[in-house]
């Protein structure tokens, strides 16, 4: 696992002054370097959680940038610091305004920059809303085959919210090595989830693709549940929907509410993370006054630290941590890089030099 962190192409610097360079690298070619990488990436998300998990990381709260004459919309800042053999700093800066899809635009934008871990000078600008939706179905691709260890493998999943992150987790399962015989799909916009559903019969699935219209029928006819919303509170309320036990890949953070994660096993990314801003996990730790209802974190179970029970309902609510971010596309800087395809800015810096 160490060696997919094992990086090679970063900014060289002569002896003497350092000129630092400067890249931007584009959205085509973020998509070019990730492109049929989802069992390498799988391992990278693992390699950077074990990181996390040893300390050799800086991962401080997000900051939330709100607007009260937009009150849906907000744009979020995920500085880190990712140690080992990586060595590198850097912030996603990452916006959503869930009006841009009556648009026709994408909910989600997003920047990566990437700082020298010596000079804190930055060395490379990326689109991100590629790297942020890799990481993010990684780490659910991840958690899914971890989680289901001690279970019958699901052979029935179900995607409530049809959007990019749905789109990429459902490729990241397919394509490491998942198998379904049946695909749910469930959207409060019945255009999106027709419209999804249209999209998985054209990868050529053989399961079969049904979309429903009832929200309570999409979890109850499936193993796996992804849920991949915009939700800002919680709307899926009944715990009866759960009566079978599935796993939930709890991606969009806020669609449970407490009354089901206190009825289930709870795993997480970052306790401290995850417990704040409101999540579902959050409103469980301020409806008990305690965290006793978490069961570890991913990278507890990686390590056999945690069992996940095959008797109980599994959720997983991942906060998404921003080394996840770092660890992503500093891999995609040396593919671009090892491929001769950076595009550098000339004279990006320009005072280097202290009096003239």
């Amino acid at each position: 696992m160490t060696d997919v962190l094992q990086t090679t192409a970063r900014p060289a610097r002569p002896e003497g002054a350092p000129v630092p360079s400067f890249a931007v690298i584009s959205g085509r070619q973020v998509q070019q370097a990730l492109s049929g990488r989802e069992r390498e990436l799988v391992e990278l998300v693992a390699a950077t959680y074990r990181l996390h998990g040893a300390g050799d990381t800086v991962n401080p709260p997000s900051y939330f940038l709100r607007f009260p004459d937009r009150p849906t919309a907000r744009i979020i800042a995920l500085p880190a610091s990712l140690g080992g053999p990586v060595g590198v700093d850097g912030v996603k800066w990452i916006s959503s305004f869930p009006e841009n899809v009556d648009a026709g635009l994408p909910r989600a934008s997003a920047v990566l920059i990437l700082n020298d871990h010596d000079t804190g000078y930055p060395f490379a600008c990326l689109e991100s809303s590629v790297i942020s939706a890799t990481r993010t179905a990684a780490s659910a691709a991840l958690a899914a085959d971890c989680l289901s260890r001690g279970r019958p493998r699901p052979r029935r999943v179900g995607f409530f919210g049809t959007g990019l992150i749905a789109r990429y987790i459902h490729t990241f399962l397919h394509r490491t090595g998942w198998d379904f015989d049946a695909i749910g799909v469930h959207d409060v916009s019945a255009g999106s989830a027709t419209g999804f559903g249209d999209y998985l019969r054209q990868t050529g699935a053989e399961a079969e693709v049904t979309v429903h219209d009832s929200a309570g029928d999409l979890v109850r006819s499936s193993d796996l549940v992804v849920f991949a919303t915009v939700a800002g509170r919680p709307h899926v309320t009944d715990p009866s929907w759960f009566a079978h036990h599935p796993l939930v890949l709890h991606v969009s953070l806020r669609d449970l509410a407490p009354e089901i994660l206190l009825d289930s096993a709870n795993f997480v990314d970052d306790v401290e993370h995850c417990l704040k801003a409101d999540t579902s996990p959050h409103l469980v730790e301020q409806l008990t006054g305690n965290r006793d209802f978490l069961n570890g974190t991913l990278n507890d179970v990686m390590l056999g630290r945690a069992a996940p029970p095959a008797d109980r309902t599994v959720v997983f609510s991942p906060f998404g941590l921003g080394v996840l971010d770092l660890a992503v596309g500093t891999y995609v800087y040396d593919e671009v890089a090892r491929a001769g395809h950076l595009h550098l800015i000339d004279d990006f810096f320009h005072e280097l030099r202290r009096y003239g």
